[in-house]
């Protein structure tokens, strides 16, 4: 049950400028700093360490040995009050570190989105954004300037090289090694990252419909498996404005990239060894 009563255990160093909501709960050892805010029904476990210009939403916990909005990993950082934001109800689990932008190169803001589960010593560098309902499975470190998108599942010790965007419901296998793009709604796996086709079980549990994910997995074989590459895709902005929703978010993603597109595996062709 919920109560307005805030909690803050006395073994705990709060600033006294902090801004802590209602019924917010700080346990031993924790540590907050005086540019910290706190949203309601949010939980701080102990020994938890928030600092810097971060606000965290309502019903965040954070859990032992995080630390969250210390200043960024990057040698050009001066200092400057930049921000880290956390959405509602997302859960930072043990030893995860989310620092906030920087400067000169930067947006100055790391956004983190709402109902994301951030798991053990997982890192998210300055100037990322995580959209909605991100899961960041144990080990995943992401670089800086990094975008991903809503509903995206990383794979245990998955690591993201810096710029780059991964699309809404994709998913990678465990120690994927991310250089490059990976489009909407497909798995990666392997070092460095390789497509290895539809995220079909993540789009039915989504409740995409089985027309709907024939739609896509028809996108995806075009432009991926028969290819070439470039004409495929040229051949589809052609006709963008008949395609559906997720066709023109599948096409225009592609079209936007700048550090360029994870491609798919390369097909086995038998040969008469075999």
């Amino acid at each position: 049950m919920k109560t307005k009563e805030t909690q803050i255990h006395p073994m705990s160093a709060v600033s006294p400028d902090a801004q802590l909501g209602l019924g917010v709960s700080v346990g031993p050892f924790a540590v907050i700093g005086p540019n910290v805010k706190i949203g309601d029904h949010s939980i701080i476990h102990s020994h938890a360490v928030l600092d810097g210009h971060t606000t965290l939403g309502t019903e965040v916990q954070v859990f032992p040995g995080a630390a969250v909005g210390l200043a960024p990993q990057d040698r050009k950082y001066d200092g400057s009050p930049t921000k880290l934001t956390i959405g509602d109800r997302t859960v930072l689990r043990e030893y995860c570190t989310l620092q906030p932008g920087t400067t000169k190169t930067g947006t100055e803001i790391t956004k983190i989105g709402t109902d994301c589960l951030i798991m053990a010593y997982c890192h998210v560098a300055h100037d990322c954004v995580l959209g909605d309902n991100v899961i960041l499975a144990n080990g995943t470190q992401i670089a800086g300037h990094v975008t991903v998108e809503d509903h995206v599942i990383l794979g245990g010790l998955t690591s993201v090289h810096q710029f780059v965007r991964i699309g809404t419901r994709a998913m990678t296998g465990a120690s994927t090694r991310v250089l490059k793009d990976i489009p909407p709604f497909v798995t990666a796996d392997g070092h460095p990252a390789q497509l290895v086709g539809l995220n079909s079980v993540g789009l039915k549990r989504a409740g995409f419909s089985e027309e709907r994910i024939r739609e896509i997995k028809k996108l995806y074989r075009k432009i991926f498996l028969k290819g070439p590459f470039r004409e495929a895709i040229e051949a589809m902005l052609c006709d963008l404005h008949s395609c559906s929703e997720d066709a023109q978010r599948f096409i225009n993603f592609m079209q936007n990239s700048q550090r360029g597109i994870t491609r798919g595996r390369a097909r086995r062709t038998s040969s008469k060894a075999e």
